[in-house]
């Protein structure tokens, strides 16, 4: 079955682009670096999954440029399993006569750390964009998206994916997660150093969003960063 935090790799004529699905309950919620991914799917008796997926920017940094060469479009896809991958293709009727295709590698879940009921009030379900700062004087900082559900969070961008678990009521929310590269960032996003990293967080939301401070240790760094999470869609 179809389900769970995927790495997509996605083809036009136009170029190549990656980022992070998580799968669950008939929809498809993810990211990279720039868009967010909102769709559907289905899966027939024999096989096939039908989705209809679209796309949405989150940072209006131009240097990520769309792969469509518009910022906002809507696929459809038909694609089957091919051992522990899913291969798409399709296309877009905004842009016709160019072909679609993608591949879907399951990334492991086996780490994430254990989920708890939310209290009263909780952080609402969604898909939200990530915008990291560094803390302490350390240049950088880092853009994504992350699925909350059901104290489940699930994301990433074009080089990395998250993995983890969060608590949440009256206003405030804490949690954990492990942060990994599921594609060599070779020094293009040198956040965490290429390293898997444990991540732990607490900080305020409230309808629209979050925010929090966290900390991270990446080998034997500790590294303090700030997050804000802008809600973009219901889970």
């Amino acid at each position: 079955m179809l389900q769970g935090l995927y790495k997509v790799e996605m083809h036009t004529v136009h170029g190549s682009r990656r980022g992070v699905l998580y799968v669950y309950e008939g929809k498809m919620m993810g990211g990279n670096s720039a868009f967010a991914f909102i769709g559907t799917y289905r899966e027939s008796d024999g096989g096939e999954v039908t989705v209809d997926i679209s796309s949405m920017r989150h940072n209006d940094d131009p240097s990520f440029q769309p792969l469509f060469r518009t910022d906002t479009v809507t696929l459809s896809l038909k694609g089957r399993q091919r051992g522990e991958q899913y291969f798409f293709e399709g296309g877009s009727t905004q842009m016709p006569g160019v072909i679609f295709n993608s591949v879907m590698t399951p990334i492991s879940e086996a780490a994430a750390p254990p989920v708890f009921a939310a209290g009263p009030g909780g952080i609402g379900n969604g898909l939200y964009s990530l915008h990291i700062r560094m803390l302490d004087g350390i240049d950088g900082g880092n853009t994504g998206v992350m699925v909350l559900h059901n104290g489940r969070i699930r994301g990433g961008d074009t080089f990395f994916a998250c993995i983890g678990s969060y608590t949440s009521a009256n206003g405030r929310w804490k949690g954990e997660l492990i942060n990994h590269e599921h594609t060599p960032s070779q020094g293009e996003r040198p956040v965490f150093g290429g390293y898997e990293v444990g991540i732990g967080f607490s900080g305020t939301y409230n309808d629209d969003g979050a925010v929090g401070e966290a900390t991270a240790l990446a080998g034997k760094r500790s590294v303090r960063f700030s997050a804000v999470l802008k809600k973009l869609a219901e889970a």
